[in-house]
């Protein structure tokens, strides 16, 4: 593997969902021995959250499984970061409407949901409104497991 695969993880405040495939993807990469074949980052659709940290309910469950978040702060996607990434990740049709209208696109292959790629495409519902990290986990640990695959067979 040659090039450097560039993904970008997205949901609506990059607090709890984006921050969390992000950390499991770049330990699933690291795992592996891809670190120098991957740029992997999170961004969110809105700006609420800018600058804030990860949300606790994400760093718990992700502290529980050995995975950490030290560092990450939410940030907002750009315009830029449509040529700069390879791949952007919405969690929910939602985030991929607004993705598209932030890029200033009506289409592209680059901009999928984490779980299209999945035996069971689906929204990967947000544990901010829920509560409920452990499902997110699970969802986000099968899209990344899914992700990862599709990329080193491409």
């Amino acid at each position: 593997m040659k090039k450097k695969h560039k993904v970008l993880f997205v949901c609506l405040g990059n607090i709890c969902r984006s921050p969390m495939a992000e950390a499991i993807f770049r330990d699933m990469v690291d795992k592996a021995g891809l670190t120098d074949c991957f740029e992997i980052d999170s961004a969110a659709t809105s700006s609420w959250e800018i600058g804030n940290p990860v949300h606790h309910g994400t760093r718990n469950k992700l502290k529980e499984v050995g995975i950490s978040t030290k560092g990450m702060t939410a940030r907002k996607l750009t315009k830029g970061d449509y040529a700069r990434f390879d791949y952007i990740i919405g969690m929910e049709q939602e985030n991929i409407r607004n993705i598209l209208k932030i890029v200033e696109r009506n289409d592209s292959e680059k901009v999928f949901r984490l779980l299209d790629l999945s035996k069971r495409p689906r929204d990967i519902a947000d544990p901010w409104y829920t509560g409920d990290f452990e499902t997110t986990y699970q969802d986000v640990l099968e899209g990344c497991t899914d992700l990862l695959a599709h990329i080193l067979k491409a």
